[in-house]
């Protein structure tokens, strides 16, 4: 999965199960009830009872009719997931509007539709349903039943009191819908960049174990491949070579030599240590850096004299490196050096680029999932967005692999972005296998 595979990932639609609607409007209605009656028969004050009940009441049959017609585990789309919430905003306005308008303490339960629609829904709805309940918090400051209270206690609150609350109200409408948004958005994101990440590292692993498989296939065709190959040598002895049968025998001999020379192949792309066998990093980096050759810029595999660290072909590590070189290259101008270093405790890589480099207002946030860097590093008009699921993929499979990754823009007058990736030298280095310690024993 490459950078522009991952940046054409999209996130899934946001539905809403029905059973979660249904549950929280029981719950609404079971305190709007009790509210009700507490107080109509405990309180005293009177309020227009029938009214105010039969308001409940359609938010009852409304729930009984959803129990009815869907099933509870199902996901009802943003539309008329929308269309739920705005009749809870509405039922709310109206019993509210019965008693007593934005006088009535809690009229700043109207907060609670908008804050479901902002941690579920797409922001356009949510916009739209928070504009619909400011309407009813405007109309319910202008126009409502008296609060309910005795007569001769009854409270008197002035307009300046009203507008407060009414501004208050549609602050915090907006301001906690903002938020709320904010923060299920950021979540959203990290839970399907890291199953992006998982499917990644899933989908490198699977392809590392064909050899393995290679090898299993190669070893158990073996035997039967070499009985069929003495057969067919002692049938083209016993034939006559002016017999009919003669060039069907040597040609059967020649395809079974054919499978057995395939199988030699397959079964050393799986000797001992594989798929993780060990490697020079020199010898890792060009094998990361082939598939990004021949597109019209040079790449370039730089590393210092000396024994090298030998480190093992990890998948994270080559798909992790991969994508940040494939970055490199796509916005290189001519250019690309890959370039490693060493020393008793670390190993280094550094991929840098003569590119436009990193945008100075993402520069800090790189690696965090869906930072739309890719089309601010362009230089040249794009509609695309990606949704910087690449560097976030990279970055985490290489900090799994005990990397810490730095990245930065070359001082002036040099241009372009640079990615520093250091490993303790323990952390990545490969120790030599069992047979290699043998072979120096009876070397030595």
């Amino acid at each position: 999965m490459s950078f522009h595979e991952l940046d054409q990932l999209r996130l899934p639609s946001r539905n809403v199960r029905v059973d979660t609607l249904v549950r929280l409007r029981w719950l609404s209605i079971i305190g709007q009830t009790l509210a009700v009656l507490i107080v109509q028969f405990g309180l005293e004050f009177d309020l227009p009872l029938w009214g105010c009940l039969s308001v409940i009441a359609l938010a009852a049959w409304l729930n009984i009719a959803l129990h009815l017609h869907f099933r509870q585990a199902q996901r009802l789309e943003p539309v008329r997931a929308a269309w739920l919430l705005a009749f809870d905003i509405g039922e709310l306005a109206l019993l509210i509007f019965l008693t007593g308008g934005l006088e009535n303490p809690f009229s700043f339960f109207l907060l609670a539709p908008v804050l479901i629609s902002a941690t579920v829904l797409p922001p356009r709805i949510t916009v739209a349903l928070g504009l619909f309940a400011v309407c009813a918090t405007t109309s319910l400051a202008l126009y409502h039943y008296p609060l309910p209270w005795l007569a001769e206690d009854a409270p008197y609150l002035p307009a300046a009191y009203i507008m407060g609350i009414w501004l208050s109200t549609v602050l915090a409408i907006f301001f906690i819908g903002i938020y709320a948004w904010q923060i299920a958005e950021e979540s959203r994101q990290l839970v399907n960049a890291l199953a992006a990440t998982e499917l990644a590292l899933a989908r490198e692993q699977s392809i590392s174990q064909l050899d393995g498989l290679a090898a299993a296939a190669a070893h158990a065709l073996g035997t039967p491949l070499s009985t069929i190959s003495v057969i067919a040598r002692e049938l083209e002895r016993m034939i006559p070579p002016d017999s009919p049968h003669a060039d069907d025998v040597r040609l059967l001999r020649e395809q079974a030599q054919r499978c057995r020379d395939i199988l030699a192949k397959l079964n050393e792309l799986s000797s001992e240590g594989e798929p993780f066998d060990r490697v020079p990093i020199a010898t890792l980096l060009e094998e990361v850096a082939a598939p990004h050759r021949d597109f019209g810029i040079t790449l370039e595999v730089m590393a210092i004299d000396g024994a090298q660290p030998e480190v093992s072909r990890n998948p994270a590590i080559l798909y992790g490196l991969g994508n940040l070189v494939e970055n490199a290259v796509d916005f290189a101008t001519a250019r690309v050096e890959v370039k490693v270093d060493w020393s008793e405790d670390d190993v280094i890589v550094t991929i840098s680029d003569d590119g436009p480099g990193f945008a100075p207002e993402v520069i800090s946030r790189i690696g965090e999932p869906y930072v739309r860097s890719r089309r601010r590093r362009r230089r040249y008009a794009s509609d695309e967005t990606g949704l910087g699921l690449g560097f976030f993929i990279a970055k985490t499979l290489l900090e799994r692999s005990g990397a810490t990754l730095q990245f930065m823009n070359r001082q002036l007058p040099w241009r372009g972005a640079v990615v520093n990736v250091r490993w303790p030298r323990a952390a990545i280095e490969q120790p030599p296998r069992a047979s290699d310690l043998e072979k120096d024993t009876i070397t030595s």
